[in-house]
């Protein structure tokens, strides 16, 4: 694994917390390479805002309330536009894309174990491979470069690794009924069905940055 892909699984599986500060001597110590990859890793890292730049150094992007509602908002308003063109401009193969991605989705859940990263990643992968095979039924590339640009994996994760059993059976229920929309090509039902499954990842995470800043101002409270 590259720096920028050791980096970049560092943030969004949290091991490099929100906040937390990075450089580059240290980063090349953990990983035992020369500074000029980890600088490389960190400019692409700041092109996809994961990072934010320091005097010396950067520190893991933090992620306000604010920030969030925009972000998911943003997504929402995209991907329930690119939902609704794919019920237009779909092909067997994007079809073909969907209905397995989603098979593997159900696969997965129906074997998941409480908290298990990898099956998390796993759940990520098929997640955004359901969502790519939309997006590339719009056949639109300038939607594919705005949603791609406005997806944050570090909050896909947190939103994935939190949700319980059910949530996640929910997901897999609308990626059906998207899937089955844009099949029966049901424009306005594609697009409403994906706004429902964006909003549902956004309160989600809304709801967990609450609860963790409501239990740091109480432990904050404690010393």
């Amino acid at each position: 694994m590259d720096a920028y892909e050791f980096i970049k699984k560092a943030i969004i599986l949290g091991d490099y917390s929100p906040g937390e500060r990075l450089t580059e001597q240290n980063l090349a110590k953990e990983l035992q390479i020369s500074r000029t990859p980890i600088r490389e890793a960190i400019k692409r890292l700041e092109s996809e805002r994961l990072i934010t730049p320091l005097k010396r150094g950067v520190i893991v992007r933090k992620f306000s309330k604010e920030d969030i509602k925009q972000i998911y908002d943003l997504r929402a308003l995209l991907e329930g536009y690119a939902a609704a063109e794919a019920a237009s401009r779909r092909n067997k193969i994007h079809l073909k894309r969907m209905k397995v991605a989603n098979e593997d989705f159900k696969e997965i859940i129906l074997n998941k174990n409480d908290k298990d990263i990898d099956q998390i990643k796993m759940i990520m992968d098929v997640n955004s491979s359901f969502h790519k095979a939309v997006l590339d039924a719009s056949q639109n590339e300038h939607l594919h470069f705005h949603i791609t640009n406005v997806t944050v994996l570090p909050l896909m994760f947190r939103s994935f690794y939190w949700y319980n059993d059910r949530q996640i059976q929910h997901s897999y229920e609308l990626h059906e009924t998207i899937r089955k929309a844009i099949l029966n090509q049901d424009h306005e039902r594609a697009r409403t069905a994906m706004l429902e499954h964006i909003y549902q990842g956004r309160d989600h995470v809304l709801k967990l940055t609450e609860e963790n800043d409501l239990y740091n101002k109480t432990e904050e409270g404690k010393l």
